[in-house]
């Protein structure tokens, strides 16, 4: 099955906060399980354009590091909204998450990877993402957590 490399890294991004992961070959079956094929070199690939480094407890987000050079890795939430998220709009229940095209799939998998209680389900396109939860409060309170991750 072919996918595309923005489905593909979120995927990976899933994965790898999900559980370890303690080598590309361990990353390449999970993603065969999947459907997705990927050679060792595509994946290598990917683990660098994604800046995943291997830790002792597997594949992790590498630092960044602001100008203090103090800093922690970020969360792969945190990031992705950081990289992908354009916009938010809340419609009662519903959130919507506008990205860039092709955005919208790894925003989706890193807000899956979160598991955030409000959440009762997620949606992705090529440039929304649609976030559902059980009732409106629920959806403020996930609003104002997503909304302080990103400043």
């Amino acid at each position: 099955m072919s996918v595309g490399k923005t489905f593909r890294h979120g995927q990976i991004l899933r994965l790898v906060s999900g559980q370890p992961i303690s080598n590309q070959e361990d990353l390449r079956r999970r993603l065969a399980q999947q459907k997705m094929r990927v050679t060792q070199a595509t994946l290598s690939r990917d683990l660098q354009e994604l800046k995943l480094v291997k830790t002792q407890e597997g594949y992790k987000p590498a630092t960044i590091l602001p100008e203090d050079n103090g800093a922690l890795p970020l969360p792969p939430l945190t990031r992705a909204l950081r990289e992908f998220l354009l916009d938010i709009r809340p419609a009662e229940n519903l959130l919507v998450l506008k990205t860039p095209p092709s955005g919208a799939q790894p925003l989706a998998a890193a807000v899956d990877g979160s598991k955030f209680p409000e959440i009762a389900g997620t949606i992705a396109g090529d440039d929304t993402v649609l976030i559902i939860t059980p009732n409106k409060k629920t959806r403020e309170s996930l609003q104002k957590k997503i909304e302080s991750l990103v400043k």
